[in-house]
């Protein structure tokens, strides 16, 4: 009997526009292939560049925040398994599915750390207000330190708590899982770490340098780490590289670019801004190199990733970087280069599009990295086998998860009653 998935969406999924909207999708296909009947929920408002999910053969629905009609509607569903994508969606609606659902399978997928990427945005922030300041302490992995700089943030302690209230949290990043692991006591049985899964590509284009030009930046505005880097670009890095390179353009790709985006648009210093691209393949294959400059982020970066799919060099920094490459790897495997400081950017940007054979070099890394590492492998099949196992055993599963258990009494129970507050107050 083909088993029924409810996904519960913060956003509903545009692959064009971002890495969280292409995971969305890988995970609907993986699913798909392995016969599930989907759902897919959420309470917001439907984004110019929606994924069409009836063309797959998935139901969408509509739900509202507060309100008992998803209690309704959960219960006529009666989902198997139930997928909170992001952990605001398991604080607003995992209560009810636990109420109404309690014996399905309650899964977290993360998209990324968001505790992790906001304490270093705080970093960030401080460091730009010194007068003099050191990029390196924007490249901490050092998971104590890490651990100080989010313990006491409230998107940390809801997020981790939302990790310990799921019987499985889907992780995207190596790195991450093992700082949850290491930092935060999150037991491994709780966490599965499923990189991206693009399509393996029967021919894969991959233009040679002399039939490339240009730099390319891509990333959705709507994500302030991108937002971060088009200013670093504009401000401080694009200015001397083009300086070196006078004939040579950067240009910017993304959805959602607000006028202080465009704003930035001058052709004649070669800063084109334009816009969403309905594709990014043709964009990343066209260009010679690929400029990711994250000051600050986390999760994997699907920029870089489809950079590599693309076989283009990028330039890009720790952060950028930060669980992309096998556990085996050294910064100097990385499909270009990994600078620390503004000087190295650029110079490793201006002599990566001059330099004829480091330029190919860096294309092979990146198209057997790229292959390797981001395309569909057994990784979702074992994804699969440890949903099937948890399901098998889930009321021995969540008696070893007491933490888990603790929090979600807690919680939900708080959590029931606002809701139910704020519906009476809305009537």
């Amino acid at each position: 009997m083909k088993q029924t998935l409810l996904i519960i969406g913060y956003v509903w999924p545009e692959p064009n526009s971002s890495a969280a909207g292409t995971r969305m999708m890988q995970l609907i296909q993986l699913f798909l292939k392995h016969g599930f009947n989907i759902t897919f929920a959420s309470p917001a408002k439907l984004g110019e560049h929606a994924q069409d999910l009836s063309q797959l053969g998935v139901i969408s629905q509509a739900i509202q925040l507060n309100h008992a009609s998803f209690d309704d509607f959960v219960q006529q569903l009666s989902p198997d398994i139930v997928l909170f994508d992001r952990f605001m969606m398991e604080e607003q609606f995992g209560w009810r599915v636990e109420k109404h659902c309690p014996n399905a399978l309650r899964i977290l997928n993360t998209e990324d750390l968001h505790s992790l990427r906001e304490a270093r945005q705080t970093n960030l922030k401080a460091l730009l207000k010194k007068t003099t300041s050191s990029l390196e302490a924007l490249w901490e992995q050092n998971p104590q330190k890490l651990f100080e700089d989010m313990a006491s943030s409230d998107a940390a302690q809801r997020e981790i708590a939302s990790i310990f209230r799921s019987d499985l949290t889907l992780m995207i990043s190596k790195f991450e899982s093992q700082l949850l692991q290491q930092a935060f006591q999150v037991n491994a049985n709780l966490l599965f770490t499923l990189p991206f899964l693009y399509p393996t590509p029967d021919k894969l284009e991959t233009p040679d340098f002399e039939q490339r030009q240009n730099f390319v930046f891509i990333g959705n505005f709507r994500h302030a780490p991108n937002w971060d880097s088009v200013i670093w670009l504009k401000q401080n890095l694009w200015p001397k590289i083009r300086e070196a390179l006078p004939h040579t353009e950067l240009h910017i790709y993304g959805a959602y670019p607000a006028k202080k985006v465009t704003d930035f648009h001058n052709p004649k210093q070669g800063f084109h801004v334009q816009g969403w691209a309905e594709s990014v393949w043709p964009v990343m294959q066209q260009a010679r190199v690929c400029l990711a400059p994250l000051r600050f982020g986390a999760g994997i970066k699907g920029k870089l990733a489809e950079a590599m799919l693309c076989g283009t060099p990028s330039i890009t920094t720790p952060i950028g970087s930060e669980g992309m490459l096998p556990a085996e790897s050294s910064v100097q495997d990385w499909p270009g280069f990994i600078g620390r400081t503004e000087t190295e950017l650029v110079e490793q940007a201006i002599n990566l599009y001059q330099n004829e054979q480091a330029w190919y070099e860096a294309q092979q890394n990146a198209i057997k990295l790229g292959q390797t590492q981001y395309c569909e492998t057994s990784t979702g099949s074992a994804m699969l086998q440890v949903i099937e196992t948890i399901q098998a055993n889930l009321t021995t599963h969540r008696q070893h998860n007491f933490i888990g258990a603790m929090l979600r009494h807690h919680h939900h129970k708080s959590t029931q009653y606002m809701a139910q507050w704020i519906e009476a107050k809305n009537k």
